[in-house]
């Protein structure tokens, strides 16, 4: 047989294959969408009385940067991570970026509970119902984005997806949403994070292969 006609053969019923948006590119459009989902949290729930004032002060400027940051970067290292041929140390790109936003509200944390105690540790459920409110679609709209990794590394995928929205949700809680205190934000912003997160590892993987079935 003439090496032609073998390869007109065997792609003859050949289905054609899609290809994988670049991560990228992918990263950047979870995260307009992401935008656009937060932003109609924020027009409902409205702005923050204090919002001007507060985005003067440089230490909410840095916390809401590296909150963004945060997930942006989690964001690119799930689509990345979504390919076979890229190395698993894209797990490692949000690291340094979550290390600066969680240390930034902690010094303010101990600093604050030096002064004040435990008052200072308050109590505000409305900052997990918001993160976690958001959170949990988004996660889900990146896991519908990546579900082709369904059995390349669900796991950092899914716990990746979920750090992004997180991250991403805690940014526009802090547009609505005045806490006293830099220990409640990084309690009640920090643990709604990781609600989602671990929301995100447990069943992020079992979402993964149905959405990819």
């Amino acid at each position: 047989m003439q090496t032609d006609e073998l390869i007109r053969r065997l792609s003859q019923d050949v289905a054609p294959v899609r290809r994988v948006t670049p991560p990228m590119r992918a990263a950047l459009g979870w995260l307009a969408l992401a935008a656009a989902v937060i932003a109609a949290g924020v027009l409902i729930s409205g702005l923050r009385h204090d919002l001007e004032h507060r985005l003067m002060l440089m230490h909410e400027q840095v916390n809401l940067l590296a909150a963004l940051a945060t997930g942006a970067a989690a964001a690119v290292a799930a689509f990345h991570l979504a390919l076979p041929d890229r190395s698993d140390r894209w797990a490692l790109l949000p690291l340094p970026f979550a290390i600066f936003w969680i240390s930034g509200l902690g010094w303010g944390c101990i600093a604050e509970f030096i002064e004040r105690g435990w008052p200072a540790l308050g109590i505000s459920f409305a900052c997990m119902r918001f993160i976690i409110g958001f959170g949990v679609p988004l996660t889900l709209g990146m896991l519908w984005m990546t579900r082709h990794a369904a059995r390349i590394r669900p796991g950092p995928v899914t716990w990746l997806a979920g750090l992004a929205a997180a991250a991403v949700a805690s940014v526009g809680l802090s547009l609505v949403h005045h806490l006293e205190a830099a220990a409640m934000v990084l309690i009640w912003h920090g643990g709604s994070v990781l609600v989602v997160m671990a929301l995100s590892r447990l069943w992020g993987a079992r979402a993964l292969r149905a959405m990819a079935a």
